[in-house]
């Protein structure tokens, strides 16, 4: 059996071998999966909420919720939309539901008090799209507000908004540039930056990496931090015109996707283990090859790291699961982990110690 997968590192469509069936949706070991949500690239926990919101990288990929009590899910109501024009004059209509396919996400509340999520979309129109969340109603409902359109129709990945509602963005690939060309570290992407009042995204210079991918502003604006997938590390900013690189960690052992800030304050990111005797090394690979690397199952990693020290810590080292692979993100809700994926039909759930 086989189906159609963008895969979120490429944006692609390409067939692959699928991952799990929701008529075999039982635990592996201690990890537990919510079946239904196809491809839920990343996740977002609502604050003092049961709710996750996950996207769902796959043609009409209308955002998820997901309910952490009952472990169901379902498709995010929408509301009527409400343009902010003045703010985001790049579009005047929300997304075709029939060609949108959501990516990474970002959910904080603004300065004005609105809970607005940020959504990398892509299919129509390559876009960072712009939705409040309605907490009125027994479930969340999302609200469109508009859309920040990216350079060129480059294909973003990550997105991060500040309390200001500006936002910050990964771009992995220039226009040419190949994923091959990322994993011997040449730099292929970078951040970009946009602000209310803008005319529309700019290139942050001195942010260019190979593969750019999870991004997140520390809580106070002042820095923020990349993971680069090409060259496997943990990279922090100064938040500053021109920026500045001020760390970054050694390569790490598995190839870093998603990034997200924890309750404790440590930052999250997550991915596949990057050497496996049965699927290879990626850092040694003379031709990188995608369909390979989604096709073979492979263990995955969930790490916290501090910020502060950069020291981290193994949250999860989960093994090779033939129903669930190809891991993006990890967030922390109380003592569970809720694991996402770039192809599968799954969510995964760790209960921790």
């Amino acid at each position: 059996m086989s189906r159609f997968v963008l895969l979120a590192s490429a944006f692609w469509f390409i067939t692959l071998p699928a991952f799990g069936s929701e008529d075999d949706c039982s635990a592996v070991g201690d990890i537990d999966f919510v079946c239904g949500p196809v491809n839920a690239e990343d996740l977002v926990h609502v604050p003092d909420s049961r709710w996750i919101i996950a996207s769902r990288a796959i043609p009409n990929g209308s955002l998820a919720l997901i309910d952490t009590e009952t472990r169901s899910w379902g498709v995010a109501d929408l509301l009527a939309p409400a343009l902010d024009a003045e703010r985001y004059p790049d579009c005047t209509e929300p997304p075709i539901a029939e060609a949108f396919a959501s990516h990474g996400l970002s959910l904080r509340r603004l300065d004005d008090g609105t809970l607005t999520l940020a959504v990398v979309g892509h299919g129509a129109r390559e876009s960072i799209e712009i939705y409040a969340v309605d907490l009125s109603a027994a479930k969340p409902m999302l609200e469109w507000r508009g859309c920040i359109l990216t350079p060129g129709a480059l294909a973003a990945n990550s997105v991060s908004l500040a309390s200001d509602g500006s936002l910050l963005a990964t771009i992995p690939l220039d226009a040419g540039r190949t994923i091959p060309e990322a994993i011997t570290g040449a730099a292929t992407g970078a951040v970009y930056a946009w602000a209310p009042g803008d005319a529309g995204m700019t290139r942050l210079e001195g942010t260019e990496l190979p593969y750019p991918n999870g991004i997140e502003i520390a809580e106070d604006g002042q820095h923020f931090y990349v993971v680069t997938s090409g060259g496997g590390q943990f990279i922090e900013f100064a938040n500053t015109r021109p920026v500045a690189e001020r760390r970054r960690s050694d390569r790490l052992d598995f190839v870093p996707d998603n990034l997200r800030r924890a309750p404790d304050g440590r930052m999250l990111t997550a991915g596949l283990v990057a050497s496996d005797e049965v699927c290879g090394d990626v850092w040694d690979g003379e031709v990188f090859d995608l369909a390979a690397f989604a096709a073979c199952p492979r263990p995955f990693v969930v790490r916290a790291i501090d910020p502060e020290t950069f020291d981290g810590e193994d949250l999860l080292r989960g093994p090779r699961i033939e129903t669930f692979s190809n891991l993006t993100i990890g967030i922390v809700i109380g003592e569970s982990i809720w694991m996402g994926t770039f192809a599968g039909d799954r969510v995964a759930l760790f209960e921790m110690d």
